[in-house]
């Protein structure tokens, strides 16, 4: 039986290139279950890279990352399992049905059927796509595509979910039922990882977060802790203030 370890998440000096461009230079973060991290910047900046990175879908020069103080590059398998990824453009095999798809994620992260099956259920009424659900996902509107997508990442229960713009697409409805699903998550001692434009969303759920611009990390903490050290109020002010003075 794998034994049980407190939910964690740490990057240290994580450095990914492409050719003569520094995506992420020398990042360091370190987040505890319970936390919901806003990762913001403008577009370029590094986010995608560096979800990416954590999630095990690219390679990287320098640093390391330990999921559940295990260093994931040793322990691939038992990382990416303890993960839930949620891409920036949703990814779905247009001729599955939305049931068909996340049974099909569920049994590849070696759920048991009746496992499955409940969770598809839940999902599905919290996230109000059961009268889509067999439908073939080709037919299924941006935003339904994103909830099925969202659902696949939270229906293995991981310790760890890594969301990359999770708004895009969504109705006002649609938004309010992902985030109140995110903090209930929280709750749970669990970590979301949330790359976003939207500030007044890492403002409204995060407890910390991060600003990256060109690659680095020029803040990490809490939003009152950054308002104190700025002196101002509102949040899109000081991140205009931030990025400015780095160009």
């Amino acid at each position: 039986m794998e034994e049980k370890r407190k939910t964690s998440l740490k990057i240290e000096n994580l450095t990914k290139t492409y050719g003569k461009t520094t995506a992420v230079n020398d990042l360091s973060l370190d987040l505890k279950g319970g936390d919901i991290f806003g990762f913001i910047g403008p577009n370029g900046a590094g986010k995608t890279t560096t979800i990416k990175c954590i999630a095990g879908l690219l390679n990287f020069e320098k640093g390391g990352i330990q999921i559940n103080e295990r260093d994931s590059a040793l322990y691939p398998d038992i990382s990416k399992k303890r993960m839930g990824y949620v891409p920036d453009s949703p990814f779905l095999y247009d001729k599955l049905t939305g049931r068909e798809f996340l049974y099909f994620v569920g049994r590849i992260y070696g759920m048991k059927e009746s496992d499955v099956e409940r969770e598809i259920d839940f999902y599905s009424k919290i996230m109000e796509f059961s009268d889509y659900m067999d439908s073939r996902t080709e037919e299924y509107s941006h935003g339904m595509k994103q909830r099925i997508v969202i659902a696949s990442a939270f229906i293995h229960n991981p310790d760890i979910l890594l969301v990359d713009e999770p708004m895009v697409g969504l109705d006002p409805k649609s938004g309010k039922i992902v985030k109140d699903l995110f903090v209930n998550v929280a709750r749970e001692d669990r970590i979301l990882f949330v790359s976003t434009h939207t500030l007044s969303l890492a403002e409204e759920m995060c407890n910390k977060i991060g600003i990256m611009d060109k690659g680095n990390l020029v803040y990490f903490g809490s939003i009152g802790d950054l308002k104190d050290k700025i002196k101002k109020n509102n949040l899109e002010e000081i991140f205009l203030e931030i990025t400015k003075s780095n160009d």
